[in-house]
């Protein structure tokens, strides 16, 4: 059956992803796996991630759960054509995508409190 059911892209399989690309990949990948999984950046990552694996698509019957994460963002990123640029780009794309929602849900807060 299944070892480990995640939904979502996990900030733990992010330093399995490191060897996949060139050097810019494998720079990226240590920093993200370094951070804590609330950090903005570590979050981006996996915002990317989730994205690019189609997580929300996902199902606990599909044949992409039965694999696991490891497995199927291993897979992603195999066979992305994209260069360490283009992933660095997608990456910074995610940052910006979630500094804006961070600041939207903290704008959101402040009139809450208001």
């Amino acid at each position: 059956m299944y070892s480990r059911c995640e939904i979502l892209f996990p900030h733990s399989r992010v330093s399995g992803l490191k060897k996949l690309k060139g050097e810019q990949w494998k720079e990226l990948t240590e920093y993200v796996a370094a951070l804590p999984e609330t950090h903005e950046d570590a979050l981006a990552f996996s915002h990317m991630m989730i994205k690019l694996c189609d997580c929300l698509n996902c199902d606990l019957g599909s044949y992409k759960a039965a694999l696991g994460c490891a497995a199927c963002s291993q897979r992603t990123i195999n066979a992305l054509r994209d260069t360490d640029q283009q992933l660095v780009r997608r990456f910074s794309k995610s940052r910006k995508e979630v500094e804006l929602y961070l600041e939207k849900i903290g704008a959101d807060q402040k009139q809450v409190a208001a």
